[in-house]
This record gives C-alpha cells, sequence and structure tokens, in this order.
C-alpha cells in the first residue's frame, strides 16, 4: 500500500487529560500500543503490502480472520500465536528477521506454527463481539487439531486465556506475552478507562457508523514518531542501513492499522477495562461463566519491564488467578517497552528461545519435582 502524497505518520501526543481518547493511550505511551491506532490505510485494502517474514499459506478463511499456516512439517506439537485485534496487522508477531515471533519459535524447534490475521472490520462486521471471535478461534483450532499451544500476545493473549478456561482439553499450554487480565492492577491505561463515561465510548462507535475507525486519529494525532521510540521497540541502533530498512519498514506497518467493530470494542472497553469481568470471575464466554481456575495447563508468563502499556505487575499477577500449580507456571521479565516484547531484537535472542524451549520441554522433571 503506497503512502498517499503528503500524508504525515501519526504518533501520539502526551497522555490527554480528555477521557475519551483513553482508548488511544497505549499508543500515546512512548509508541509501545499494540490495542489502540496511530493511523489508518484505506478501508477496502484487506492485505498488507509488506511482505511476511516467515513463508506462510492460508489453512482457513473465516469472518473473523485469516488462520495463516506457518508449518514446515505436517507432524508434531502445533502451537497458535493469538495476534492482537488490536488495530495493527498481525505482522506485528513476524516483523522482520531477527524481529519475528514466528521466527524465534521456529529457530526454537517448533515447526508446527498458525497465526491469527485478524481482518479490518467492514461495516457488516459491525455486530461481531468477543464470542464472535471466540467461536471463529474455536472452528480454527478445531481445524489444526487439539490440542495446541496457545501463544497470546497483548490483547491476543486474554483471549487465548479466555478460551484456555472455555475449553481447558483443547489447551496443552498456554503463553501470554504482556497481556493485560487483572485491570485492578494500577496503569495508566486502567485509571484512564474507569474515569470515563461510558457514553463517550458510545458516540466514538456512532461516529465511525457502528465501528471503531482508524479516520477518527487523523483528526487528533498530528506528531511524527521519534527515531528513539522505533529504536526502542525494535531494541535495534537505526543508524547503519539494515536499520534505515527496518525504520521504513516499521513506518509503512504502523500506517496499515485495521477498524474494530463496535460492539466487540465496547465490550472490551466496558466488561475487561472497566469492570475487569476476567479478573473478577463474572465473564461470561459462549454461554458459561468463565472461571480461571479451570486453567490447570502448563503457564509461561512474560512481562516488559518497562512496559507502560500492560506494566510487568499486572501481567505477572495473572498467575495468582489461574488453577496452574505453581510449579507448572514460569514467569519472566525482559528489559523494554510492550512493543519490545513482540519486535524487540534482544527480546528475540533471549526470551523467545526460552518459551520455544519451555514450549519443547515435556516437563517430567518439573513433575518429578512436585511430586
Amino acid at each position: 500500500m503506497a503512502q498517499k502524497p503528503g500524508k504525515q505518520l501519526r504518533a501520539p501526543r502526551p497522555i490527554p487529560d480528555a477521557p475519551l481518547l483513553w482508548p488511544f493511550a497505549a499508543a500515546q505511551l512512548a509508541m509501545d500500543a499494540c490495542f489502540w491506532w496511530l493511523d489508518r490505510g484505506p478501508p477496502e485494502q484487506d492485505d498488507s503490502s509488506l511482505p511476511w517474514t516467515t513463508p506462510n499459506s492460508v489453512a482457513l478463511e473465516l469472518a473473523t480472520m485469516r488462520l495463516r499456516r506457518c508449518t514446515r512439517t505436517q507432524s508434531g506439537q502445533p502451537a497458535l500465536v493469538c495476534a492482537p485485534y488490536a488495530l495493527h496487522r498481525a505482522l506485528i508477531a513476524d516483523f522482520a528477521p531477527g524481529h519475528s515471533v514466528v521466527q524465534a519459535l521456529q529457530n526454537g524447534g517448533i515447526d508446527r506454527i498458525y497465526l491469527t490475521d485478524w481482518r479490518s472490520a467492514t461495516p457488516d462486521m459491525r455486530h461481531l463481539s468477543i464470542d464472535s471471535y471466540l467461536g471463529d478461534l474455536n472452528v480454527a483450532i478445531d481445524e489444526i487439531g487439539v490440542p495446541v499451544d496457545l501463544v497470546g500476545l497483548c490483547q491476543g493473549g486474554w483471549l487465548s486465556l479466555l478460551y484456555a478456561a472455555r475449553f481447558p482439553a483443547k489447551v496443552r499450554r498456554l503463553v501470554l506475552v504482556g497481556a493485560p487480565v487483572d485491570l485492578s492492577i494500577d496503569s495508566a491505561l486502567s485509571r484512564l478507562a474507569r474515569n470515563a463515561p461510558e457514553a463517550l465510548y458510545d458516540q466514538l462507535v456512532a461516529r465511525g457508523g457502528g465501528n471503531v475507525s482508524g479516520e477518527e486519529m487523523l483528526r487528533v494525532w498530528s506528531k511524527a514518531p521519534s527515531r528513539d521510540d522505533i529504536a526502542a521497540a525494535l531494541q535495534i541502533d537505526l543508524s547503519d542501513e539494515e536499520g534505515a530498512a527496518l525504520l521504513a519498514r516499521f513506518e509503512l506497518w504502523n500506517t496499515e492499522t485495521l477498524d474494530l467493530p463496535g460492539r466487540y470494542y465496547l465490550e472490551i472497553v466496558n466488561w475487561i477495562f472497566r469492570e475487569n469481568r476476567i479478573a473478577g470471575g463474572n465473564f461470561v464466554a459462549l454461554g458459561r461463566e468463565i472461571d480461571l481456575k479451570t486453567v490447570n495447563a502448563p503457564v509461561f508468563l512474560l512481562a516488559g519491564l518497562d512496559d507502560e502499556v500492560v506494566p510487568a505487575a499486572q501481567a505477572l499477577a495473572t498467575a495468582g488467578l489461574l488453577g496452574t500449580p505453581p510449579a507448572f507456571i514460569t514467569a519472566a521479565s525482559e528489559p523494554g517497552n510492550h512493543l519490545g516484547l513482540f519486535m524487540g531484537a534482544r527480546t528475540h535472542a533471549h526470551a523467545w528461545p526460552r518459551i520455544a524451549e519451555w514450549l519443547r520441554d515435556d516437563l517430567s522433571g518439573v513433575l518429578a519435582r512436585s511430586a
């Protein structure tokens, strides 16, 4: 997708006082957002103009997503990377060599990998709900073959956790990376969510014709992202030729954003961020109230020490909500901000190989020690 002449890349101002703008706060926090947006591409364009880093094919076409198959073999334990449906495309999980979750897992010996490539909301998608996305995730997992290892990134993390609680027999292991679950733990995002009148979110959806539109951001944000922000996300020096190419790729990726269905957006705002239903135990998913204590699969939690979107304390607190025995919970943190968890070179050199090894480990030694 070519950038229109004169179109400026958008980036956040400081956190606004107007509570209407809290959904964009993640983008404001040093370019660390993976839930809200910074800019918008043409609404009719469903595919990114940027090539994928990892060769893949479309395994399944669903209303909410394309299920991408990044497998090197048809046998072995499958892993599904649940990208954030976050107004940035799923390329966040496969950004570039050395900056790709999919590639890091493959290099770590995970040969059967799938990826949720979420679709931008069209007018006929405006009534889709969280249940719609859980339902399609269930179809995708049945297509892959159960049980799967679920790797949830940011907003894909709470979706993966809901799925694991709703269908515990279908998830072998669960990885949650920078995932907001317990919003009672303080963060700038949770404070803004609690303080804003509900009607303001309804107005935002109404202005988008039933969806949350990136055009709203074009009228609000004007400051271009700095090289330092992007360098912090990618965890590299941008001064050489390779860095310049990654900078250009990041800037283009940043413009190719997604719209969200209005109903889905409002459920997230109200049920998760304002009412904290997942952590509180009163979230209903596909007809059943979710009890996180039913999640007893081994869990790996990864947090960013400099993550202002999902602070480390919030990301790691999920361990206390689960039914998984403590011996089967691995919690780790990495220096860096929110986007650095998914795109950062240092994180991919250190944390993701450890996650791949954990997914391959039979955990028999842990079982023996906990007996």
